[in-house]
């Protein structure tokens, strides 16, 4: 995948993730950072549990990050005890 679509990806995917955690988003660049992050560990807790990580910029893709994005933001809120979920 080119930097772009991780980028697109990550962005989607860390607003989506903002949205389910606590309704607002962070801002547009820990939204993307957060949705890079957790696209890398959405795909390697899905390989670690023997499903398929992140493949492209597809709908299945997407769907990883967010899991990864939600896990890195619960984890976000956590640490710096931000709102809770």
């Amino acid at each position: 995948m080119s930097i772009l679509a991780w980028l697109i990806l990550g962005l989607i995917a860390g607003f989506i993730a903002s949205k389910i955690i606590n309704k607002t988003g962070q801002g547009l660049v820990l939204d993307l950072v957060l949705g890079i992050v957790g696209a890398m560990i959405g795909g390697a807790l899905f390989n670690a549990l023997g499903g398929t990580g992140v493949t492209g910029f597809n709908l299945w893709s997407l769907f990883v990050a967010v899991v990864g994005a939600v896990v890195v933001l619960a984890a976000y809120h956590a640490i710096t005890g931000r709102r809770r979920i």
